[in-house]
């Protein structure tokens, strides 16, 4: 199980996760974070900084925002386990569903 970046996120980008994450699984993309499911360790200490409220534990995804769990699965099967987002840096893409959203009016 792992925590996932959904929607309210994309557009924004604000970081403050990344910040407290204590094992370094929050990666970049164009659009939007990312968080690998196959580092994350479920300390949730992402979710309660996040101000546009957009991680959410994988089960308790809203059901609209559900396909996200697959785009970050997606994600990191294109681009692989780096063993540490800092490492790696931002990548220049995201998954096509994300980046064929129309641009998000996060006011």
């Amino acid at each position: 199980m792992a925590y996932v970046i959904a929607q309210p996120c994309v557009d924004v980008k604000d970081k403050a996760c990344v910040d407290e994450c204590p094992v370094d699984c929050i990666y970049e993309g164009v659009r939007t974070l990312y968080i690998n499911p196959n580092e994350c360790v479920d300390c949730g200490a992402c979710e309660p900084v996040c101000p546009t409220e957009a991680i959410f534990y994988e089960d308790d995804l809203p059901e609209e925002w559900a396909w996200y769990k697959d785009a970050a699965v997606q994600f990191f099967d294109e681009v692989g386990d780096k063993g540490g987002a800092s490492a790696a840096g931002p990548f220049d893409h995201d998954v096509p569903r994300i980046a064929q959203l129309p641009p998000q009016n996060n006011d």
